[in-house]
Parts: structure tokens; C-alpha cells; sequence
């Protein structure tokens, strides 16, 4: 059997500074994740393919938060509360996505970490010389 799948192995995180998230379809689906009150409005198999697809979502965005928060100086605030944010989502992605509680605890991570992500945006100053690396 012949697999159609490529892993990417990217140390530098220059795909991740090259394509950003895609936003709009992340919070789309979180969105729709947390518009889901009750267990019945999912079947038990979505949730396991649901809480994947958010981990997935929660880590680039985690990686995108880890660039930015890298930039600041160690001492500062802004990059020390990324920090806990990301050991936080480190903690919630190492487990099993097993109920809609916890597909609903992804997606509030999401919206945290893009909430993290958007401060660390205005308060870190482009690097030129990164952004134009090949």
C-alpha cells in the first residue's frame, strides 16, 4: 500500500512564519464547535475527528503565539503570559479528546490563543530579516 500523505519537518518554523493560520476557517469551526449544547448533537465517532482537527488548529496557532512571544525579551510580561498559555494549551492537547466538554475546552483554547496571538502581533515589531529569509 502506497501512502498519499507527506509529513512536513519544519525545526525552523519557516512554514508556519510563511503561511499564517488560516483564521477565517478556524473560527468557523470553532464557532460550530461550541454552538453544540448537548452530546446528542454529535456522534460520539465526530467527536475523536472534530477534537483532532482543533488540536491541529490549537497548535499552529500555539506555533504562530511561540514566534512571536520568542521575539520579546525574556523578562518581559507579554512573553512570560504566552508562555503560560502555551504550557497551558501543551497540557489540554495531550489529552484524549474523548468528550464534547472537552472539543468545547479546544475550542475556548483557539479563541484564547489567537486573543494571545493578536496582542503579541501589535506589541512585537516585524523582523524584516526574517521575514525575507528563503
Amino acid at each position: 500500500m502506497t501512502s498519499t500523505h507527506h509529513i512536513l519537518y519544519d525545526p525552523q518554523g519557516r512554514l508556519t512564519a510563511e503561511l499564517p493560520p488560516d483564521r477565517t476557517v478556524h473560527e468557523q469551526v470553532v464557532r460550530t464547535a461550541l454552538a453544540w449544547s448537548s452530546p446528542l448533537d454529535v456522534p460520539a465517532a465526530d467527536v475523536a475527528a472534530i477534537g483532532h482537527l482543533l488540536a491541529g488548529a490549537a497548535r499552529v496557532v500555539a506555533d504562530s503565539v511561540r514566534l512571536y512571544a520568542d521575539r520579546l525579551p525574556e523578562d518581559d510580561g507579554r512573553r512570560l503570559f504566552a508562555e503560560l498559555i502555551l504550557q497551558e494549551a501543551d497540557g489540554r492537547l495531550s489529552q484524549p479528546c474523548t468528550s464534547l466538554n472537552r472539543v468545547h475546552n479546544r475550542a475556548r483554547l483557539i479563541r484564547a490563543l489567537y486573543e494571545r496571538l493578536d496582542r503579541l502581533e501589535a506589541a512585537v515589531p516585524v523582523d524584516e530579516s526574517a521575514a525575507a529569509a528563503p
